[in-house]
């Protein structure tokens, strides 16, 4: 058998990982031959690939970004795209496919298995966190890390400046970073995209710490939004998925916090810095056990499912499952937090 191996949509910590795992296991226990589709779905669109055995795979686990390369390529929005895959595929005598993403490279491979019979495997890959099926996905902990830390070091400039100092976070449409790092590093303020905030109390929650001499920090995501308002876009152009750019709400957060209350307050954009780097011991092992049970699911002829973590257990789940939703932050869990706010 031949195994097709593809890296889509953002780049995150621990997709070599997986690439290690699947190639390491499908060569030496079931003898499988593997090729790398450069570039996510542009890879198989295009006949873009690369031959992968274990020297190729060799000493990449604790690198970031993916050998492969990425792309947000939508086949779907192509001129014949499903059948350029299906030739490509013919063509490049690959049996299946073992697609890691998040939402969008999984809805492809969803839709290519159930209406076209294209033979997917999915493993969930975002730093979002943001897939309904699996309790975790791999690059997640990197990011809260990443974000955490320099929660820690803004502490320390805002105190010696006495300055509210908004640090803005990724997440998309939900806020699991934000709330993760945010009770981690400390932050007086925490405002996800679940909960709508209300301006007026975020600056007296800002202003009640300033009355004990402690300098605030704001952590936010990037896809928050006002109770009378909307979310703050980057531009209004639209990628290949239909999606926006979101960013730009901490600078406006800052503003408001500063003409509201007059406290001077600046703004720290981590953005990419979070998807960037070695992943973490946590999603190293997450993705080489994603990567080691992938392979498994292509040796079973299971297609059409995704590999999931479920308390400490990787099973199987259908591939529409991962992509009908997202896993967005429970209520409950903000409330939590708000003992911290102010």
């Amino acid at each position: 058998m031949r195994v097709g191996v593809l890296t889509g949509g953002g780049d995150c910590p621990g997709l070599n990982a997986v690439i290690r795992a699947v190639v390491r296991k499908g060569v030496q226990e079931y003898g499988y031959d593997f090729t790398g589709f450069r570039d996510g779905w542009r890879g198989p669109l295009e006949g873009d690939t690369v031959e992968l055995d274990i020297r190729a795979v060799r000493g990449i686990l604790p690198r970031g970004g993916t050998i492969l390369g990425s792309s947000r390529t939508n086949p779907f929005s192509c001129e014949n795209g499903v059948r350029r895959i299906k030739e490509n595929l013919v063509k490049h005598e690959v049996d299946a496919l073992i697609a890691i993403g998040g939402e969008d490279t999984l809805g492809v491979a969803a839709r290519l298995s159930d209406e076209f019979g294209v033979r997917c495997v999915g493993v969930p890959k975002t730093i979002d966190n943001d897939l309904s099926a699996t309790d975790y996905t791999f690059g997640f902990d990197t990011a809260v890390n990443i974000a955490t830390e320099a929660i820690d070091r803004l502490h320390t400039t805002a105190e010696s400046h006495m300055r509210v100092l908004v640090v803005e976070v990724m997440g998309r449409h939900a806020g699991w970073i934000a709330l993760h790092s945010g009770l981690a590093g400390g932050a007086n303020v925490i405002l996800i995209p679940e909960q709508r905030f209300d301006l007026d109390q975020v600056c007296a929650w800002v202003e009640s710490r300033f009355k004990i001499r402690y300098a605030p920090i704001v952590v936010v995501a990037e896809g928050a939004m006002p109770k009378d308002g909307d979310a703050v876009l980057k531009d209004e152009s639209l990628d290949s998925f239909g999606h926006v750019r979101l960013s730009g709400i901490g600078e406006w957060l800052a503003k408001e916090i500063e003409k509201r209350t007059g406290k001077e307050a600046r703004t720290t954009v981590l953005g990419h810095v979070q998807r960037g780097g070695t992943p973490s011991a946590f999603d190293r092992w997450l993705a080489t056990r994603f990567g080691l049970h992938a392979i498994d699911a292509v040796r079973d002829e299971d297609f059409g499912t995704m590999v999931a973590l479920r308390g400490t257990d990787v099973v199987r789940v259908p591939l529409a499952d991962a992509t009908t939703s997202l896993k967005t932050v429970d209520p409950s869990l903000y409330v939590e937090a708000g003992v911290f706010f102010g």
